[in-house]
């Protein structure tokens, strides 16, 4: 409600509460879950960053530099808190190009220039264009890295050197074969056994041992017995951090450090956006359904990735980016927060200082087994399923002959090129057929009706005979003008010869045309506020500026509006509810829900509920208030319908509804002594219990989960709700249906503004005055799940399959509770339209 009384603000003494947020300066807290989900991140981190910075040919400190930065630095100011950074396999082929051509300290700079032009870009607030590049595009993109990195990989597991580019080791491949070296194959062929076979591990002994990453387990397999077995591999060999390379003043052509500039920018900046969009997209999936999780910033990930990038290259590191192996782990582990990301950003860095000897017994084929593995399920059999599926295949098989055979800039300019070229085609390609049926002349049109088809939707109009009884069925979803006249003059002809027309979509249904000169008629749907009408208005009636000055009057007056909003409930409602209503007028009402809310104009039941008529017996009045019984109130109306709804209509449940910027609240905090009284003074007395809860100490404050009420006001609207409850429980009635389990009690408050419902924790638990937690928690939408294999457009996953783990320090109820199934008595039909 608006309803407040001015002037008069009253101080309230500030109070400490038990559980409400401490005094003093915020300091750094991890959750139990975040720490676990960063131990299994860096696991998986530590050999991946090894074998990309072996497989560019930088030296291998680049790559424990750039997993330590992507943690700390892009895991502290990105806007994705889930998504974990790093040295990415999709940079490999870029980065071991730039080294061979302007030598590893260039690198380092053109690194430094593409976060510079990163924070650009997000400055500018394009990150999310970058969503609007095919996904056809992308997937081609990281397939073709992948082939790439496996040609060049596969001669390091044969023992013997890559070439420059993939064709070169593709050609070079037949005469490794013949010079293999035993013990570089078998280091590596026991890598890859381990990396296919651990997440497949059966019983009971196998999921425990999955726990364990696949990369780590088969790196670690693979050193052990090349040190047992004293195989004479090469090996991890660090060098002293104080000989670490630093990056220098680029040297070399400029249009080729810019193109270098370039491809570092887009293929970081498309791989990060992307990952982290289908991070969120997995988070959403979780049980918890990720509740108390920002979604991502796309312009502040953006600049995060570029922050990285320039502190990666300054400090001798490869390329960052966010990437989706470790990504998965983090979710799948139940990080919280993006502590876990700067976590596991430290134990890379205590592990690059502590760790050197043990690195250095790594065999370097078992690190290069390990990124092969890696490039070739960036070939993803889902993805290829995925195009063929949305007529993409020849868009994916160029971009990834392109990056092949040419390069990834030039793949990516080729792939851009076939699918503008495949949407063309379709937008020009209209299929027009005809047929008889029963007597009718039947035209199809099939793909988008264009200027380019006029002709040949013109010729195979005038081929039905006059006169005749024609359908036109219409699949597609655009039309431009040229076609409409075309089609509209012929109908015009037509009708005026004798014949008959008939419109229809794919299915059949009818579309019907506006007659000449009438405006376009768009019914407004049952939530559409009176000042909002526009049914069948002129356009002179909608501004007010037509007719006489009495039926200008007329259209203005509070009468005249509720006479039309019934008048077209007339037209538009009624003859969809006209036979359920006959029968509930048959039948009697037997509603199963008590709702008891404000008299708010602007809470309107039926829509934030999805019921219809017989569902709730709704009691409404100022402030959502319930009178203790045997007060002498005057008004025993809230009274008798407790009673007759619990009585009588025998309902399941009762539920008190509040909602935010209640007025009657507002006048309630704003009341004085000294006030005259008045009707409205004295109904809102049976609210001054909620008053006093709020103030008391014997009671936790009411709040929202994952945030605190906004203002006084707030906080008083939500333990409103929880002190009528309260209330409730007084009534013999109720009481006594609570004790015998026929009768549950509900809390919600409605955030108007926000459009979001929350419901009370344990609601219909009674409560005595000890303290405990008083927690609405936020009602999720109703939406299919997401398949969350299928969502992540970089690195295919070697992760093991960790258990997804929840916070201990999270309400133990928020699964079960942001869960609609979770409240079997409240049973408001989501799919129901008032």
């Amino acid at each position: 409600m608006t309803l407040c009384t001015p002037d008069r603000t009253t101080t309230r003494p500030r109070v400490q509460r038990p559980h409400s947020p401490p005094e003093g300066p915020r300091r750094f807290r991890v959750a139990g879950v975040d720490l676990s989900a960063s131990i299994a991140v860096f696991l998986i981190a530590l050999p991946l960053s090894l074998g990309i910075a072996l497989a560019t040919g930088a030296p291998l400190q680049a790559g424990l530099v750039a997993a330590a930065v992507g943690g700390l630095v892009a895991g502290r100011f990105g806007g994705s808190p889930l998504q974990v950074s790093g040295p990415a396999a999709g940079l490999t082929v870029v980065t071991a190009e730039l080294i061979r051509l302007y030598g590893w300290r260039t690198t380092c700079a053109i690194t430094v220039l593409a976060g510079l032009a990163q924070l650009g870009l997000s400055a500018l607030r394009v990150a999310r264009s970058a969503l609007a590049v095919s996904p056809a595009i992308v997937h081609g993109m990281l397939g073709g890295i992948g082939v790439t990195i496996a040609l060049a990989q596969l001669h390091i597991v044969l023992g013997g050197t890559p070439q420059s580019s993939a064709v070169d080791n593709a050609l070079g491949l037949p005469a490794q074969l013949t010079h293999v070296q035993p013990a570089a194959f078998v280091i590596s062929a026991l890598t890859v056994a381990v990396l296919l076979c651990w997440p497949r591990l059966p019983g009971r002994a196998g999921t425990l041992l999955r726990k364990a990453p696949a990369a780590l387990v088969a790196v670690a397999g693979a050193t052990a017995v090349a040190v047992v077995a004293g195989l004479a591999v090469p090996r991890v060999d660090l060098p002293s951090w104080s000989s670490h390379a630093l990056p220098g003043l680029p040297e070399g052509p400029v249009l080729g450090i810019a193109a270098g500039v370039l491809t570092i920018t887009l293929v970081t900046s498309v791989q990060s956006l992307l990952s982290a969009v289908a991070v969120d997209k997995l988070v959403a999936a979780r049980p918890d359904h990720g509740l108390g999780i920002p979604r991502t910033a796309l312009d502040r990930e953006l600049a995060g990735q570029g922050m990285a990038n320039m502190v990666s290259g300054a400090l001798g590191g490869l390329p960052v980016a966010g990437v989706a192996v470790r990504s998965v782990a983090n979710v799948s582990a139940g990080a919280v927060s993006r502590a876990s990301t700067m976590l596991h950003g430290l134990w890379i860095v205590l592990a690059a200082l502590l760790l050197v000897p043990v690195l250095d017994l790594i065999p370097l084929p078992a690190l290069a087994a390990l990124v092969m593995v890696v490039g070739i399920q960036m070939v993803s059999i889902t993805h290829i399923r995925t195009v063929t599926r949305h007529r993409e295949v020849v868009v994916y098989a160029v971009t990834l002959a392109g990056v092949v055979l040419i390069g990834i800039l030039e793949g990516v300019a080729l792939g851009i090129g076939v699918a503008v070229a495949v949407a063309l085609h379709r937008l020009t390609r209209t299929r027009i057929t005809r047929e008889e049926r029963d007597g009718r002349q039947l035209l199809r049109v099939r793909g988008q009706l264009t200027f380019l088809a006029v002709p040949r939707l013109s010729r195979a109009l005038h081929q039905l005979p006059h006169g005749s009884d024609v359908v036109v069925e219409l699949d597609g979803s655009f039309m431009d003008h040229a076609a409409y006249e075309t089609l509209s003059d012929w109908k015009t002809g037509h009708l005026a010869h004798g014949g008959k027309v008939e419109t229809t979509g794919p299915s059949g249904t009818r579309i019907a045309d506006p007659s000449p000169g009438a405006a376009p008629h768009s019914c407004c749907r049952p939530w559409t506020p009176w000042h909002n009408h526009q049914c069948g208005e002129r356009p002179a009636e909608r501004d007010g500026t037509g007719g006489t000055d009495a039926e200008r009057a007329d259209r203005t007056s509070p009468g005249l509006k509720l006479a039309s909003g019934i008048g077209k409930f007339q037209r538009n409602t009624a003859p969809l509810v006209r036979d359920e209503l006959a029968r509930l007028a048959r039948e009697g009402q037997r509603p199963s829900q008590l709702f008891l809310t404000c008299a708010d104009s602007r809470l309107v039941t039926s829509m934030i509920t999805s019921s219809g008529p017989g569902d709730l017996f709704t009691v409404r009045n100022v402030g959502n208030l319930v009178p203790l019984p045997g007060e002498g109130s005057g008004d025993d109306s809230v009274a008798a319908a407790i009673e007759y709804a619990v009585e009588v209509l025998r309902v399941e449940s009762i539920t008190v509804c509040g909602h935010s910027g209640c007025g009657a609240m507002q006048a309630l905090m704003s009341a004085g002594p000294d006030d005259p009284p008045s009707p409205l003074r004295r109904w809102l007395r049976h609210g001054r219990p909620s008053l006093e809860r709020m103030a008391s100490r014997r009671h936790a404050w009411a709040r929202i989960a994952g945030r605190l009420p906004a203002d006084a006001v707030e906080q008083l609207c939500l333990t409103n709700v929880v002190q009528q409850l309260e209330h409730l429980r007084a009534y013999e009635s109720v009481a006594r249906r609570l004790a015998d389990g026929s009768l549950t009690l509900h809390g919600m408050y409605f955030h108007v503004g926000e459009a979001q419902a929350y419901l009370l924790d344990g609601a219909d638990e009674p409560h005595g005055h000890d303290v405990y937690d008083e927690v609405f928690t936020r009602v999720m939408p109703t939406a299919p799940s997401v398949a969350p294999a299928a969502a992540l457009p970089t690195e295919a996953k070697t992760d093991p399959k960790t258990d997804p783990k929840t916070d201990p320090k999270a309400d133990p109820k928020t699964d079960q509770e942001t869960d609609p199934a979770a409240e079997p008595a409240v049973r408001l039909e989501a799919a129901r339209v008032s």
